[in-house]
């Protein structure tokens, strides 16, 4: 990615060494925990624990939405990640005023170590990066990115810039009201129709990422040869039924709630190569139930 001199982000709270510390764990059970948030847990039911059943105590740690947002630190990193959320807040911006005639609401993207408060409850780096409805904003450890190239095979830096385009995908969903409907729908239906529903709204977020991929590119010449391809091995990798096979030998899409290996590289192909946020009509009845 040419992403060097790309624009900053004022919305990034580096809460990096302001969280909760863990107590025990180690690093076997935040792997198993990511995995576990990879074939398709649900970090809020976690998150809202915070803890032997108890709500997570709202004075622990750095609240990410505080008030103005830290200033991030100076290692490239934490540079790469403002420029990709700044990125996505040109390309976003720009489609909501032109689809909708509204502004685009920017998330905050929240980088910390081990745990952090969030408005979901605690959230800790073994979840894995996430997106929480209630605060707008992205959850990431930057750890995650070690362990998406060594562990899940899945190097890169547009991999990495795809993770926080798909969470970004997420708050998207969430200002159009399509988390809610979907929400609801899950309330309304047994285990199954709820996974479904899931797997229709994470293949979304995917046709999302796909569609700020495509935006990058077009009018800001983001993209270097072979980055494509890097998001969609990371979209092959994180897979339900490669992760399902992994841990456990077989594989089960009535549980699934991400969507294969297959379909989350198809859904952001789609979205990558339409640059249309009606592409991503993952509800609609001749994508329902796609091939496993």
């Amino acid at each position: 990615m040419r992403w060097s001199e790309g624009r900053r982000s004022d919305n990034v709270v580096d809460a990096r060494g302001r969280g909760i510390p863990i107590v025990g764990g180690g690093i076997g059970m935040a792997v198993l925990a990511l995995v576990v948030y990879l074939m398709g847990g649900d970090p809020t039911v976690i998150l809202n624990s915070g803890g032997q059943g108890q709500p997570a105590p709202t004075d622990a740690g750095a609240p990410a939405n505080s008030g103005a947002p830290g200033a991030p630190a100076q290692d490239q990193m934490s540079q790469f990640v403002s420029v990709v959320l700044a990125d996505t807040e040109d390309t976003w911006q720009s489609i909501f005023k032109q689809k909708f005639g509204r502004d685009y609401e920017d998330p905050k993207l929240v980088l910390f170590t081990g745990a952090v408060q969030s408005a979901c409850g605690i959230a800790q780096s073994a979840m894995g990066p996430f997106y929480c409805p209630n605060d707008h904003a992205v959850y990431i450890d930057l750890a995650f990115y070690r362990e998406l190239k060594d562990r899940f095979g899945a190097p890169g830096d547009f991999a990495q810039a795809y993770v926080i385009a798909h969470e970004v995908g997420h708050h998207v969903q969430n200002l159009l009201g399509i988390s809610d409907k979907v929400q609801a729908a899950q309330q309304r239906s047994d285990k199954a129709g709820a996974n479904a529903l899931s797997v229709r709204l994470e293949l979304q977020a995917d046709c999302y990422a796909g569609v700020w991929g495509n935006h990058a590119q077009r009018e800001r010449n983001l993209l270097e040869p072979g980055d494509v391809d890097e998001a969609l091995n990371a979209a092959s990798a994180i897979g339900d039924d490669k992760m399902q096979k992994a841990a456990r030998g077989y594989v089960v899409p009535e549980s699934f709630t991400h969507g294969s290996s297959a379909q989350r590289q198809q859904w952001f192909r789609r979205g990558f190569e339409s640059g249309k946020l009606e592409a991503c009509d993952t509800f609609a009845s001749g994508n329902t139930r796609a091939a496993y």
